[in-house]
Formats: C-alpha cells, structure tokens, sequence
C-alpha cells in the first residue's frame, strides 16, 4: 500500500503533468523531480507541501481527509519573498 508521502508525490506529478503546456513538451519532468517540503498528520488525516525542481514558482499543499477518504490539492504560485526586520 501505498504511504501518504509518496502519494502526495505521485498526485501532484500527475498534475503537474496535465497542466503543463504544449509548448512545455520539451521539458523533461520525472517524478523525481517532486519533493515533500512539509509533512503533518492533522485530525485523522495528513497535509503536505510540496514542490518540484522546475522554475515555475508553483507550490502545492495536498490535503487527506481521513473521514471522506478524499484528497485536495492546492496549488499557488510564490510571488515574493520578503525580508522584515524585528525592528520595523
């Protein structure tokens, strides 16, 4: 059976792959290519967050749910990363 980790992997491969645009055919993604940022379990079920080595920019957060024995995924694109200092 399959663990939790690696389907969060799997699923977000397989989506990656259908959203890829036709011109993107030439790129060459393998599920190798996919890791597990973050990992939890939450109320019965689990979350993770994860990315891929392509330089998109995309994150995604897969979300099990135990209970309806279904799982989510988000996915978001990372716009910024900022700095603040504890003094501002």
């Amino acid at each position: 059976m399959e663990n939790g980790l690696d389907k969060a992997k799997r699923l977000v491969y397989n989506y990656v792959n259908m959203k890829l645009e036709i011109t993107d055919t030439h790129v060459d993604f393998t599920e190798d290519e996919v890791y597990v940022v973050w990992w939890a379990f939450i109320l019965g079920g689990w979350k993770a967050l994860v990315s891929t080595t392509l330089p998109d920019g995309m994150y995604y957060e897969v979300t099990y749910n135990k209970i309806n024995q279904e799982t989510y995924i988000d996915a978001y694109k990372k716009w910024d990363n900022v700095t603040v200092l504890d003094r501002e």
